[in-house]
């Protein structure tokens, strides 16, 4: 095994610290599971258990989407990713906090939608291929997929076998619903996000040209785009016509984000 310094183990060249978990990432865990612990025994005022239950939960999936994306980049090529504290599921380290968190979290409490979160930079150069480039781009909305799948699954046999109060099951279908809305939304191809990454290494340069010029405001192109009436129909037809697929409750997500609205209670 190699060593950077004295007792010190690489992990592919980079010290094993750069992997550990991050003591803000260790909070978030930590409220996620105190707050659901105190939605389900109805501690104090359940609406904000249930707010707290959410909000951290939301934190911590845009941390694992992140982190997700930086440890395929790091598989991939990108080595220096490490250096840069992606790889310690801190999300401080993912680019403005304003619009990587504060944002996010203020569009789940307004809207409901699981916005894209914070982003990875990652050394494309140091990455050979097509296929991984997109592989990169893939990691994040598929951790959104696997979030929703088990959450949903969770929701599904656990309240059949447990019961349980229907706040902590209403938080926690607001959770599938968010990762569902965040799956969808991170697989357009809209330039600069993650759906529009994955096609962008597959364009000829003429479309690479355009696409590098419309990537920094994909976030405008997003809004735009939902903003419009029919577009905007077409994706929420997609995600509840989803959503009732895998057996989510309207009224039980419905109900989780008017709990989360703990002011108005």
């Amino acid at each position: 095994m190699a060593y950077d310094r004295p007792g010190e183990p690489l992990v592919l060249g980079v010290p094993r610290a750069a992997f550990r978990p991050s003591p803000v990432f260790l909070a978030l865990v930590a409220i996620f599971v105190a707050s659901g612990v105190m939605a389900w025994n109805g501690f104090g005022n359940v609406r904000f258990d249930v707010f707290l239950f959410v909000v951290s939960g939301w934190l911590v999936s845009l941390c694992l989407h992140e982190y997700a994306h930086a440890v395929v980049a790091f598989r991939a090529g990108d080595r220096d990713i490490a250096h840069r504290g992606y790889l310690t599921l801190n999300p401080l380290k993912y680019t403005h906090p304003l619009l990587s968190i504060v944002l996010p979290v203020v569009v789940v409490l307004l809207g409901g939608i699981g916005l894209p979160g914070g982003a990875v930079w990652v050394d494309r150069h140091a990455i050979p291929g097509r296929l991984r480039h997109t592989l990169v781009s893939l990691a994040g909305p598929a951790t959104n997929v696997l979030f929703t799948l088990v959450l949903v699954a969770a929701l599904r046999l656990g309240s059949a076998a447990f019961g349980g109060p229907v706040e902590f099951w209403a938080g926690l279908a607001l959770l599938a619903f968010l990762q569902l809305t965040a799956s969808l939304l991170n697989l357009l191809p809209v330039p600069g996000l993650d759906g529009g990454n994955m096609i962008q290494p597959w364009l000829s340069p003429q479309y690479r040209r355009m696409y590098d010029l419309f990537a920094p405001y994909g976030f405008i192109l997003l809004f735009a785009l939902l903003w419009n009436p029919r577009i905007g129909g077409w994706f929420f037809d997609a995600v509840f016509a989803i959503g009732d697929l895998l057996g989510l409750p309207p009224w039980l997500y419905a109900l989780g984000l008017d709990l989360i609205r703990f002011w108005q209670g």
